[in-house]
């Protein structure tokens, strides 16, 4: 028994939750195991400090000191082996926020912007939104795991002039943590083009069975940018804290402009406080933490292999997300969204949002308790012996 209890079960309709009270159409009741939000109560060391925070009364504009960021340098030092120059970080309220402003910072209107699907799709529509236009370098499947298409890669960005990359590392939602020479690879070849390299690192701390993360710090010197949040790791969107760091000064400063056209200054004052104590005492947490998320990963897999097997689980290396073919019942994406949704009773991600390769596919959030996860797949075993 560990320290923190992730088998607790917390009540979390009626709280303005957006996985389990906004229901979009679907059935009052059914079990979500979508959006990338799980379902632990916070540690009681950060609650202890947001009550202090919050006993104080007084939530005015907020900015961080030199304690923020001597935090987030030692959580980057530490877990990654990183020297990050907090000189050039900039602190926003979300990933998907930052990347919508690096978008307009390194490209203009018509630019092509490459991504490699089935991927995280904000990336997709944040290009879209922003009158850019979208390429994918699918990537290959091979057996149980998926690969970078370096040819394609390649091949793609010469013919589209492509401007900017959008890498997910580690990758959601094929469970990808990318290893050092397949980074090195991809980024030769945004060096050759002159191709800006925006990481998405916000998975960088879920990565398990002696993976090891590999940040673009590492491996770029010049052209590329970072944003990454505590919000996964922690589950803290809600508090809106998240950062980015950029390594051109020309880059640095169109950014800035960009929050300036937004409107966008202080970060929510709960987030600040919630951040630093999370950089400075989160490991021993997050540990623990990883380790019930293993768990589940290994429950899944025995699960569906004893009880499915015409399911395939991908191969994960980081996330809490598992992705799962469903290829094998000939079920349009139509067919296969209907029966998950309305006769097991179960709200997962179809594979399709995140792009034409996941057809197919679902995405299950297994960061819930056992006893939640095991209900959920007792609906699929439920409906889909039969089929």
């Amino acid at each position: 028994m560990g320290k923190y209890n992730f088998d607790e079960e917390i009540n979390r309709y009626n709280t303005n939750s957006l996985k389990y009270d906004i229901l979009r159409g679907r059935p009052k009741g059914i079990l979500p195991l979508w959006v990338a939000d799980y379902d632990f109560k916070a540690p009681s060391f950060l609650l202890d400090e947001l009550k202090k925070r919050v006993d104080h009364g007084i939530f005015g504009y907020s900015e961080p000191t030199d304690s923020y960021f001597t935090a987030l340098k030692g959580w980057y030092k530490r877990r990654y082996d990183v020297d990050i120059d907090t000189n050039k970080v900039i602190l926003t309220c979300g990933v998907v926020f930052s990347i919508c402003q690096l978008i307009r910072s390194v490209t203009k209107e018509n630019d092509y912007i490459i991504i490699n699907e089935p991927v995280y799709y904000p990336f997709k529509a944040s290009i879209i939104a922003n009158d850019r236009l979208c390429i994918s370098s699918d990537l290959k499947r091979i057996e149980d795991k998926y690969y970078f298409d370096f040819n394609d890669f390649e091949e793609k960005i010469k013919k589209h002039n492509v401007k900017a990359y959008i890498l997910c590392n580690p990758h959601n939602p094929v469970g990808r943590c990318w290893k050092k020479e397949e980074l090195e690879k991809v980024f030769e070849i945004c060096k050759r083009y002159n191709v800006f390299v925006i990481s998405d690192e916000i998975h960088g701390d879920i990565v398990f069975n002696g993976n090891k993360f590999i940040s673009a710090h590492k491996l770029l010197k010049k052209n590329f940018a970072v944003t990454s949040s505590l919000s996964k790791p922690f589950n803290i969107p809600g508090l809106q804290a998240a950062h980015t760091y950029i390594n051109e000064k020309e880059i640095y400063e169109k950014f800035l402009k960009e929050l300036d056209r937004v409107g966008y200054s202080q970060l929510p004052t709960l987030g600040l406080v919630a951040s630093e104590i999370l950089f400075n005492k989160g490991d021993e947490y997050l540990e623990e933490l990883k380790e019930y998320l293993w768990s589940n990963i290994n429950f899944v897999k025995e699960y569906i292999s004893k009880n499915l097997p015409k399911l395939k689980v991908i191969d994960i290396e980081a996330t809490y997300l598992v992705w799962i073919d469903f290829s094998a019942y000939n079920l349009s994406d139509k067919e296969l969204k209907d029966i998950i949704t309305h006769k097991c009773n179960l709200w997962l991600d179809d594979g399709l949002i995140f792009g034409k390769s996941g057809s197919k596919y679902q995405r299950i959030n297994i960061a819930t308790t056992k006893k939640m996860l095991e209900k959920a797949l007792d609906n699929l075993y439920n409906v889909f012996k039969n089929l």
